[in-house]
């Protein structure tokens, strides 16, 4: 695949974003209290990875197939056993991250719009789909934890 430079651009920005989210899930995951949190994060940097990946991939002309879906395992969030302030600070963490995945998503959005070629559209609406998912996962875990209102 031959890349305009505005397919250039936009996978650029995707790289810049997906990077600075796999630092913040990381250094998230190491200040957050309660452990189904630091894991919920860790999981998501790990995502967050492998979407670094493809975006690096595809900057080389290269796109990856979309990974076949597998089914989906909702985790349930039980309430955190942290103190108060503990507490306040995972929400903070959580507050953040979704605002984070809000625009990364947005992002992702604009850039299918933007590109010729029919499978790195699919693979970026892919992206989009599990930066989506990721959105979801931190309001259950919020919602469970009485951080959303």
């Amino acid at each position: 695949m031959v890349l305009t430079q505005k397919e250039s651009m936009y996978l650029e920005e995707l790289k810049s974003q997906e990077e600075l989210c796999i630092k913040k899930y990381n250094e998230s995951a190491e200040k957050a209290c309660d452990e189904q949190l630091k894991q919920l994060l860790q999981r998501i940097a790990s995502a967050e990875q492998n979407h670094l990946d493809t975006i690096n991939e595809m900057l080389k002309g290269s796109v990856p197939p979309v990974p076949a879906a597998s089914p989906k395992e909702k985790p349930s969030f039980t309430m955190s056993g942290c103190s108060a302030s503990a507490k306040e600070c995972d929400k903070t963490i959580c507050q953040d991250l979704l605002g984070t995945e809000k625009y990364v998503s947005t992002v992702y959005n604009t850039s299918v719009f933007e590109f010729r070629d029919e499978n790195a559209r699919k693979m970026l609406n892919h992206i989009q789909s599990e930066e989506q998912d990721h959105g979801k996962e931190l309001y259950d875990y919020m919602s469970a934890n009485g951080m959303y209102a």
